[in-house]
């Protein structure tokens, strides 16, 4: 697999796309060139908290224009698999509109009286009373499902507690670990090309974190693509056993080379 083979992409959204507040160089120019050569594309993050029209609306207001259609959650791709193991089952959640929405759409009912599923998403406000619901349905006989993993997530005054540390939380007093489904579990990227029809021999995959995209993209057979314009350093590429196929300042350095 080389470059030049790929004809299909899923790139990570922050720290590739976007920072804060604002596109990363050559973001605008590299989704322009895909949009007119009718390249195949998916926005990927592991953010479950809004859904895909929410996160268009976000990168419009960065000026940057993808369609709510190009963009592929780890809500979304929590959905599809919970859908695939229990059709129009049910589920217990904790988390925003963007897991709720996709979980309705995905055909679930959404319950605290014996769930199949407790789905544990980011959310803004984590309530000891949701929790300890969870708790208590997971050591019923629910399964325990978590959007992604990162036990961290930014605010303003700093970091704060994220998905990974509130599951770290209901596993302690369940002794259930959860199904992760977001990166860097390649289901992720494989319900990502199934999404568009596309073949992990012709799909590239673009990130800024070696321990979540790059891992991943490689496990699904996927030509990887670093970027050093968000959490990565050249130092850290170093401290892995793997590599990408390809590192890069930021996304400017695809532009007319995709």
């Amino acid at each position: 697999m080389t470059h030049s083979t790929i004809d299909c992409w899923l790139t990570d959204m922050d720290g590739v796309l976007v920072s804060e507040h604002e596109a990363m160089p050559g973001a605008n120019e590299l989704l322009e060139q895909w949009h007119q050569a009718s390249t195949e594309f998916l926005v990927l993050t592991n953010n479950s908290i809004y859904t895909p029209r929410d996160l268009s609306a976000r990168l419009s207001q960065r000026g940057l224009q993808v369609p709510e259609d190009r963009i592929w959650t780890s809500a979304q791709a929590t959905a599809t698999f919970l859908a695939d193991q229990i059709p129009d089952g049910s589920a217990y959640v904790i988390g925003e509109a963007g897991l709720t929405t996709a979980l309705h759409q995905a055909g679930f009912i959404l319950t605290d009286t014996n769930p199949d599923f407790v789905v544990l998403g980011e959310t803004h406000v984590y309530s000891f009373s949701a929790i300890t619901r969870a708790i208590r349905l997971i050591n019923a006989g629910a399964r325990f499902i978590s959007t992604n993993p990162d036990v961290t997530g930014p605010s303003p005054d700093g970091v704060q507690p994220a998905t990974g540390a509130v599951a770290a939380m209901i596993t302690s007093a369940t002794g259930r670990q959860p199904y992760v489904v977001g990166k860097p579990n390649p289901m992720m990227f494989r319900s990502a090309m199934n999404k568009l029809g596309a073949h992990s021999e012709r799909t590239g995959m673009i990130g800024d974190r070696m321990d979540t995209d790059i891992v991943a993209g490689i496990e699904a057979g996927l030509y990887t693509v670093l970027a050093l314009s968000g959490i990565a350093s050249e130092a850290d590429i170093k401290r892995y056993p793997f590599r990408p196929k390809q590192i890069i300042n930021s996304v400017a350095d695809l532009v007319d080379n995709t």
